[in-house]
């Protein structure tokens, strides 16, 4: 809860960005690489087996 003093407001963190924090940015890169990886493994198997 944000609170006053001496005329300034004081907040967290949280409070201060408006949101609770997300998903890791971490995680999300893995995530779009490791499906980039599988989805190109599947053209190339698909397309380019010989």
């Amino acid at each position: 809860m944000a609170t006053q003093r001496h005329s300034q407001i004081i907040e967290t963190p949280t409070e201060a960005r408006q949101a609770e924090p997300g998903p890791s940015v971490l995680a999300l890169l893995t995530v779009s690489t490791g499906l980039a990886g599988l989805i190109l493994g599947i053209v190339w198997f698909a397309f380019f087996r010989t």
